[in-house]
């Protein structure tokens, strides 16, 4: 665990995938929305229509479709809306040193220290992140802050009736479900949209009990292309 701080940045950020963990998943689609903690903290303007915050007006995004060159399962393939034929046909190429140059480059412009925020991160999100990278020769800071919304929203007792899905917590918040599931930007607007809502309580958990990039195991170990 890291020594407590206060970052400055944090990136929110989602990953969709070919499947489940015994399936040995490879990214599809990566989102990422960096923002600073001065527009978190600043009391967001309500959407007139949904009721949802509006996102802050200064941030950095970065979206990008993966071919992960292995079969995506029908189960991911029909809640993603992705194929590997469709990445394929569309050009894209897998997760390499382009993708990993650009996630470091990304992070680089960011005001530091930085916080990774993903929900159900530290059992997904972060480890599937090391493991792919880890593919590519590539890393991230060791001392990168690792947020996982879903332990903190638990542990702060910040759910409702419906349970601590991303899906749950924007229903009870705002009263309707979220634009655009299960697509990587779609989820990271939700996630940004949630942290808003209770940002003094999620930063402050952050501070004292945000893990170390270091401290993440991969979710497998990769075979180096």
């Amino acid at each position: 665990m890291l020594a407590p701080q206060d970052f400055q940045t944090f990136v929110f950020f989602d990953l969709e995938t070919t499947g489940l963990p015994p399936d040995h998943p490879r990214i599809t689609e990566l989102c990422l929305f960096a923002l600073h903690r001065r527009s978190l903290l600043q009391r967001p303007l309500q959407d007139d229509d949904t009721g949802a915050p509006q996102l802050p007006r200064i941030l950095d995004q970065l979206t990008l479709c993966i071919d992960p060159q292995q079969p995506i399962t029908p189960a991911a393939a029909r809640i993603t809306g992705l194929s590997q034929q469709g990445l394929e046909e569309n050009g894209k190429q897998g997760l390499d040193q382009a993708v990993a140059q650009a996630l470091g480059g990304f992070l680089a412009r960011q005001a530091p220290p930085l916080c990774l925020v993903a929900h159900n991160g530290y059992r997904y999100d972060f480890p599937l992140l090391r493991t792919e990278l880890g593919r590519v020769g590539a890393e991230l800071p060791p001392a990168t802050g690792c947020l996982d919304t879903l332990q903190a929203m638990k542990e702060l007792g910040l759910g409702g009736e419906g349970g601590y899905s991303l899906g749950a917590l924007f229903q009870t918040l705002f009263g309707r479900d979220p634009d655009r599931a299960h697509s990587a930007e779609g989820d990271v607007r939700t996630l940004v949209a949630i942290f808003l809502a209770r940002a003094p309580q999620l930063m402050g958990w952050a501070a004292g009990k945000a893990r170390d990039w270091g401290d993440v195991s991969p979710m497998y170990l990769p075979t180096t292309q």
